[in-house]
C-alpha cells in the first residue's frame, strides 16, 4: 500500500480554498485539515460543504466553510475578509472553483462569455490580488492555480472554458517574477481527466474508460486525492525554490 508524506510546515498554516464543496476542492480541504493547516473554504453547495464538515471533524483544526458566489468580487472580497477573520493572514491560496460545463461555439452569447470567464479565470484573478498583503506580512506564501491538460490536448467542446484555463497559464508566468521577489510563490496545478463523482456521472462511459486505458500510460484513474497531494507539497515549504511552472498530474497523459 502506498505511503504519502506529512508536512510538518503545514501545521497550523492558514490555508484559503475556492470551490471546496465537492471534487478536487473537497479532496484539498481534507488533505490540508488532515495536515493539520487551518483551512477555511469558499462555496456555493451548503449541503456538500456540511457533509465535508462532518466528515473532519475529528481533524486537527475543522475547517471554515464561507457561503460565497465567486463570480460576484464583492462577495468574494468580503469572504477573504471573513477567512482571515477565522483563519488569520492568508499563507496559501488555492485558486480551485471551475466549471467545465460544455457548450459550443456558435451558441455563445456576450454574457455567456462573460459568466464563463468569471467562473474560470476572473476570480483567481482577484482573489490572488485579496491574498499578497497577507503573504508580505508572512514573509512569503503559495498560490496554486488550477489549469487544466484539456486546452493543451485540444479538447472540443467548452472553448471558452479551454481559453480560460489556458489564461491561468499565463497569469502565472505573468506574476512570478513580481511575487517571487516577495518570497512569494505561484503556479499551476493542472489536472489531467480526474475522476471526480460529477466526471463519472455526466462523461465517463465506455468510450471514456477505453480512451484512458489506451493514452494514459498509468494504469487506473487519476483522482481527486491524488492532485491534493501534489497541492499540499507545493504549499509547503519542501516547494521553496518552486514557482512559475505547471506541475501536470495526468497520469502521463500522451
Amino acid at each position: 500500500m502506498p505511503t504519502f508524506a506529512s508536512y510538518p510546515s503545514l501545521i497550523d498554516r492558514s490555508v484559503l480554498i475556492t470551490g471546496g464543496a465537492s471534487g478536487i476542492g473537497a479532496a484539498f480541504v481534507e488533505g490540508f485539515a488532515r495536515q493539520g493547516a487551518r483551512v477555511a473554504f469558499l462555496d456555493v453547495d451548503d449541503a456538500g460543504a456540511a457533509s465535508l464538515c462532518a466528515s473532519l471533524a475529528d481533524a486537527p483544526h475543522a475547517p471554515h466553510y464561507l457561503h460565497c458566489d465567486l463570480t460576484d468580487l464583492d462577495a468574494l472580497h468580503a469572504a477573504i475578509v471573513a477567512a482571515r477573520a477565522q483563519i488569520g493572514p492568508i499563507a496559501v491560496l488555492v485558486n480551485n472553483a471551475a466549471n467545465d460545463a460544455r457548450h459550443a461555439l456558435a451558441d455563445i452569447q456576450p454574457a455567456d462569455f462573460e459568466r464563463n470567464v468569471a467562473v474560470n479565470l476572473r476570480h483567481q484573478i482577484f482573489a490572488t490580488q485579496a491574498v499578497i498583503p497577507d503573504m508580505r506580512q508572512l514573509g512569503g506564501g503559495s498560490i496554486i492555480c488550477l489549469g487544466s491538460t484539456g486546452w493543451m490536448k485540444k479538447n472540443a467542446g467548452y472553448p471558452l472554458y479551454a481559453m480560460a484555463k489556458a489564461a491561468v497559464h499565463g497569469f502565472v508566468n505573468g506574476m512570478a517574477r513580481e511575487l517571487g521577489q516577495q518570497h512569494i510563490r505561484i503556479n499551476s496545478l493542472v489536472p489531467g481527466w480526474a475522476i471526480t463523482d460529477k466526471q463519472a456521472r455526466l462523461w465517463l462511459d465506455d468510450a471514456g474508460r477505453e480512451e484512458i486505458a489506451r493514452t494514459q500510460c498509468m494504469p487506473g484513474f487519476l483522482m481527486a486525492e491524488d492532485l491534493a497531494r501534489a497541492a499540499l507539497f507545493l504549499a509547503a515549504d519542501d516547494s521553496r525554490m518552486c514557482t512559475g511552472q505547471d506541475f501536470i498530474v495526468d497520469g502521463g497523459w500522451v
